[in-house]
């Protein structure tokens, strides 16, 4: 689909403040300055020489952040308790060379929708032809940052939601490089970004929403099997507005390249805000099982009793 038209609709968005209740340390303004540089230095390489020295790198250093190894451990034990220390050290090694890629990427976010193919791609495109609103979720999959590259490759007309980086000078790239890579709608999650987001469903726009992660206030619902506190946004605005939760399946490809499956919708329907939580955290653990080296195992999604360091 051509990007001449994509580039008029949000021009006028106006970005989202970079956030201000965490304060500019030595140390933060230290870590940005790694992280600039950093992007420079992956910036003057091809996206597979970037993607793939950044993967090597981080497979080796990250095992030895000992204290996010273990949760990633932890995590793996809970969900796979028959799997050998051989196994869980693999996966956990394939998804720091995750993360390594993923940082590396950015760099490149641009033209990273060109290295993506769609199945079921006319199941995305129709809510771009048809001007329908739907809320996309997904999680941290692959390089997660790509599902709002290729939504707006498609066409559609949408405002992503975001967790804001601690850093505000990290924080204000990054709102950067996905205005020009995604959507100038960017909304901040948490009670700063609760007006925009109102505003956005009622102008019409769809909504992409990363909802594997943990939500200190969010609703107790399973994920692989455990409880989980998820964010009971998506299922709450679904049934306000009456539109679609459209999971999107994320895969990482040889050489920096990804695929997407664009599922069947969930229709809100007369169902709880529980039940259609359930149905969406049962589809991303389906993701998870199916890839879970390319997943974050690396947060703290279960309660702490459940998953002992």
């Amino acid at each position: 689909m051509s990007d001449t038209t994509l580039d008029v609709w949000d021009a006028d968005a106006k970005l989202p403040e970079p956030r201000t209740n965490k304060p500019l340390t030595l140390r933060r303004r230290i870590e940005a300055a790694l992280f600039f540089a950093f992007l420079k230095v992956m910036g003057s390489m091809s996206v597979e020489r970037a993607s793939g020295f950044a993967g090597k790198l981080v497979r080796t250093l990250g095992p030895l952040l000992r204290s996010v190894h273990h949760r990633g451990e932890a995590n793996l034990r809970l969900i796979y308790p028959d799997m050998t220390a051989a196994e869980r050290s693999a996966i956990l090694r394939d998804a720091w060379d995750n993360i390594g890629r993923t940082m590396a990427e950015y760099a490149h976010l641009e033209n990273m929708a060109e290295r993506v193919t769609v199945e079921n791609v006319e199941g995305l495109r129709a809510y771009a032809e048809e001007g329908k609103q739907a809320i996309f979720v997904s999680g941290h999959f692959a390089n997660w940052e790509v599902l709002g590259a290729v939504i707006r490759r498609e066409g559609v007309k949408f405002a992503a939601v975001y967790r804001a980086p601690n850093n505000a000078l990290v924080d204000r790239h990054i709102i950067q490089v996905r205005a020009k890579a995604m959507t100038r709608y960017q909304i901040p999650k948490g009670k700063r970004g609760g007006r925009e987001l109102l505003s956005a469903l009622k102008s019409g726009l769809s909504l992409t929403m990363v909802t594997d992660q943990k939500l200190n206030d969010g609703i107790e619902v399973p994920l692989l099997g455990h409880p989980a506190m998820t964010a009971p946004a998506p299922a709450r605005l679904a049934k306000k507005h009456n539109i679609p939760i459209v999971p999107l399946q994320l895969v990482r490809l040889p050489g920096a390249r990804f695929a997407i499956t664009v599922h069947d919708p969930i229709e809100p329907g007369d169902r709880s805000v529980e039940d259609l939580t359930r149905e969406v955290n049962d589809i991303l653990g389906e993701f998870i099982l199916a890839r879970p080296e390319q997943w974050l195992w690396f947060h703290r999604r279960w309660p702490a009793d459940l998953t002992p360091a």
